[in-house]
């Protein structure tokens, strides 16, 4: 019988994989990670998975994962922004903690390590979900291709909908597959800025420039506003929206322009994450962001990508992430 630890969030998702799981006959046990000190979140979210184990017949730990998300998720996250830049933690997440720290601890229990996420593996490559609407690869796309050969997405060729409606036919399930389901950043309660201001100085008012370098207004400190924002900041005697097109995190200046000012056709990348192999460059279609359609390019090997059509607010930061078909065959994040 193969031994799988099931990461349990508290919510339906996760809870449904080891309902499934337990009734294919594999030995389940559950683990529930504690990243942050919201100690309220966690609460509710315990009690939810004592409460599928007990229903299952599963032991399911509490593992305190904080100082290693700390280290390896929140502080690059708070760092990003000092820099100008735009985050994505849970990119970072999903390769250090969920497909890392946890997959460790999973493999030191002799077992495979099983999610809830929307996505498919298949020959040992990232697949998107059958359910589009909730594909996950994009988030996944930073894991180190190795750990795939241990982890299982039961998830993977289901759609949502048909999840929630099962589960709320099985009584032990049917609550927490009714609670509301959160999409935020796990640690983010209410805005990202209200982290920021316990680490930095976010309300620190400075100039607006133009492309030009004039000083067309003013705003009330960078860390406020990403690439593409067009609200929050003045810009004297303007008739038409301006947008964001660039932070100066070291002058604290934002430089604002027209909506054409934002189109880009090529970019810089840095810590490629390659799933195959290729020489000089290989053609694919590449997501700049988690809700954008993905777009033709080509990815070359010294970091740089050439795409077949402009693309708008690329921000420097986020993970842009490579498909040929369903398959993911590379990621990396925004330099320039």
């Amino acid at each position: 019988m193969k031994n799988i630890v099931v990461a349990l969030s508290g919510g339906v998702d996760s809870s449904y994989t080891a309902y499934t799981l337990k009734n294919l006959g594999f030995n389940v046990s559950g683990v529930y990670m504690k990243l942050h000190n919201r100690e309220n979140y966690h609460d509710k979210n315990i009690e939810n998975v004592k409460r599928v184990a007990d229903f299952l017949g599963i032991e399911a730990d509490v593992l305190d994962f904080s100082d290693k998300f700390n280290e390896a998720v929140f502080t690059p996250f708070i760092n990003t922004y000092k820099s100008g830049k735009t985050p994505n933690p849970c990119a970072l997440c999903n390769r250090y903690i969920k497909l890392g720290a946890l997959l460790d601890y999973a493999k030191s229990k002799n077992a495979m390590l099983a999610s809830g996420h929307y996505a498919q593996i298949e020959n040992n490559m990232l697949k998107k979900a059958l359910d589009l609407s909730k594909d996950q690869t994009y988030f996944l796309a930073n894991v180190d291709k190795q750990s795939l050969n241990s982890v299982i997405f039961p998830l993977g060729n289901k759609y949502k909908k048909d999840i929630k409606e099962q589960a709320l036919k099985i009584p032990q399930l049917k609550a927490i597959s009714e609670q509301k389901e959160s999409s935020e950043i796990c640690f983010v309660s209410t805005t990202y800025t209200d982290i920021l201001k316990d680490y930095v100085k976010v309300n620190n008012p400075g100039v607006v420039k133009d492309v030009d370098g004039k000083i067309v207004g003013k705003h009330d400190g960078y860390m406020h506003y990403t690439i593409g924002k067009r609200r929050g900041f003045s810009v004297n005697g303007a008739h038409e929206a301006h947008f964001v097109l660039k932070i100066d995190a070291e002058k604290n200046e934002l430089i604002v322009g027209k909506k054409q000012d934002l189109e880009v056709s090529e970019f810089k990348l840095e810590n490629i994450n390659s799933f195959v192999d290729f020489n000089d460059s290989i053609e694919c279609e590449v997501k700049i962001r988690y809700n954008t359609t993905a777009v033709k390019c080509r990815l070359y090997k010294d970091k740089s990508v050439k795409l077949e059509q402009k693309v708008f607010a690329l921000a420097a930061g986020q993970l842009a992430v490579f498909y040929q078909g369903d398959f993911v065959v590379a990621s990396g994040f925004i330099k320039e």
